[in-house]
């Protein structure tokens, strides 16, 4: 199971806290060359790290590591869209999306209980992981200053994942759907280190609890990337994302899933406009 240190973002808070109030521009933001919105599509290139149960109503299912048992690729890079636009100079809206769906076969070496089915060992599964995250927060920016800000984001991460083991030679099959919209909240800013180049940084975080959900997600980027020209910028972000829940399913099953990623992010970005 992944898990996160939450000291690995509180230092670049810390940073941007005090490169804006170390600023003698005034509380309320200059007049700058800030986008007033932006489009981002880069590439992800990722690490993975997945465990998942389910159980059935007569007994526990197995602890299963998708990398290492069912040989689901623990490395991939896939396309990422992302983008905002500053309603004014404290409102600004953020979205994402990718998608980290794999599949995989192989011939599992111990038997494994998966919902109402049962894999017996050197049995060959078919597996299909269908991962695809959606992102859209609201950030009220607390400190503006000509270079930079630093806010408090509030929004949704939506998980929509399908976790499926198969064997035909056997005709068995089970599936596991979990949609979790888990609303998160954090800190975000930026800061213009030279007149190109511009440090970007989030940190968000959800924990709930109740009768048949459990939940709980960090999530941290910084980044940062270099203009030119007077509308596009490239650029090179880190990710590390935790996130693990626990759920009743639609079918009455008990279903657990932990997973986490972290990877570079090479991204292009294209800007509208001034934001002022």
């Amino acid at each position: 199971m992944r898990t996160f240190t939450y000291g690995h973002g509180w230092p670049l808070v810390a940073a941007v806290i005090g490169l804006l109030a170390s600023s003698a521009d005034t509380a309320v933001a200059q007049e700058s060359g800030r986008e007033g919105a932006s489009i981002l599509l880069g590439t992800f290139i990722t690490n993975r790290d997945t465990s998942a149960r389910l159980d059935s109503d007569q007994s526990d299912g197995s602890d299963i590591d998708l990398e290492d048992d069912l040989g689901l690729e623990g490395s991939t890079s896939v396309a990422r869209l992302g983008g905002y636009w500053w309603i004014n100079d404290r409102h600004r809206l953020d979205f994402g999306y990718f998608d980290l769906s794999r599949d995989a076969s192989k011939q599992i070496q111990e038997t494994i209980d998966f919902g109402d089915e049962t894999f017996v060992i050197n049995t060959v599964v078919n597996v299909k992981s269908d991962l695809t995250v959606i992102k859209a927060d609201y950030t009220f920016a607390l400190l503006a200053r000509d270079r930079g800000y630093l806010g408090i984001t509030g929004g949704l991460y939506v998980s929509q994942t399908t976790l499926g083991i198969s064997a035909a030679n056997i005709s068995a099959s089970d599936e596991q759907d979990v949609t979790a919209p888990l609303p998160v909240i954090g800190l975000r800013g930026d800061y213009a280190i030279t007149d190109h180049i511009t440090l970007r940084g989030v940190l968000q975080i959800f924990d709930y609890s109740a009768d048949k959900v459990d939940g709980s997600l960090t999530d941290f980027y910084v980044g940062a990337d270099y203009s030119f020209g007077d509308h596009w910028a490239v650029g090179l972000a880190w990710n590390e994302v935790a996130m693990s829940l626990s759920a009743e399913t639609d079918r009455g099953l008990t279903g657990a899933l932990d997973w986490g990623y972290d990877g570079a992010l090479l991204y292009v970005k294209f800007d509208f406009g001034n934001g002022r």
